[in-house]
């Protein structure tokens, strides 16, 4: 396909997605009322096709090499409402409602650094002990 090429009307999501050479996709994942970016995940064609199917977001985990389920292990599932692919076809954003904490260090959202004065600080608190997020992960 054409690098540079829309995805197609009409098409279905996994025929217009570019995967990448490893047969992924970044997904971004955003709270569907309030508009907050909660984390960046990855999927393969098996974690979409999971996606679809249940209706609840299901990841490619590219450090442990596997599928997984959002919450499977915390109960802190993202029903997904909607997925959009943008304009290149070589990223998703799901808008989730999310049940609990989204970030597996206890947060709501994964993005909680900010620069200030040149250096990282933390602008959020865990909600939850982090513990119970251990086994899942994003990256």
């Amino acid at each position: 396909m054409d690098p540079h090429a829309q995805p197609e009307v009409g098409s279905t999501l996994a025929n217009a997605i570019q995967f990448n050479e490893a047969g992924l996709v970044p997904v971004v994942v955003q709270q569907v009322d309030s508009g907050q970016v909660l984390m960046l995940a990855w999927m393969n064609r098996a974690a979409l096709a999971r996606t679809l199917a249940t209706g609840e977001a299901h990841f490619f985990s590219r450090s442990r090499g596997f599928q997984w389920h959002k919450g499977e292990s915390s109960g802190f599932t993202q029903r997904v409402i909607e997925i959009r692919l943008d304009c290149d076809g070589d990223a998703l954003l799901l808008l989730v409602q999310q049940k609990g904490v989204a970030c597996h260090t206890g947060r709501m959202s994964c993005w909680f650094f900010t620069v200030r004065d040149g250096k990282l600080v933390a602008i959020s608190e865990p909600e939850v002990d982090p513990a119970t997020m251990a086994s899942e992960s994003h990256h």
